[in-house]
């Protein structure tokens, strides 16, 4: 695991399904010239659908565990 490769990004910027794949465009947020910033896609993680699947259960977890932990807050159902 030496040789490990790690990516950062600031979110993802679309999701979208096509050629029966998952496909995630992660962004990065860059500075623009009057002090705002723009997301701008870095890199696109592509997966099968049994693997989002498995991925967004792996994320559920981890939410469950920082909401439990009190890290995050649940969003209270706006009426």
């Amino acid at each position: 695991m030496a040789d490990k490769k790690e990516i950062f990004a600031d979110g993802i910027g679309q999701i979208h399904f096509a050629g029966n794949m998952v496909r995630f465009d992660l962004v990065s947020l860059q500075p623009e010239a009057d002090g705002k910033t723009t997301a701008q896609s870095t890199v696109r993680l592509i997966m099968p659908p049994q693997g989002f699947l498995a991925a967004f259960q792996s994320m559920q977890q981890l939410i469950d565990k920082l909401v439990e932990a009190g890290v995050l807050k649940k969003n209270e159902p706006q009426k």
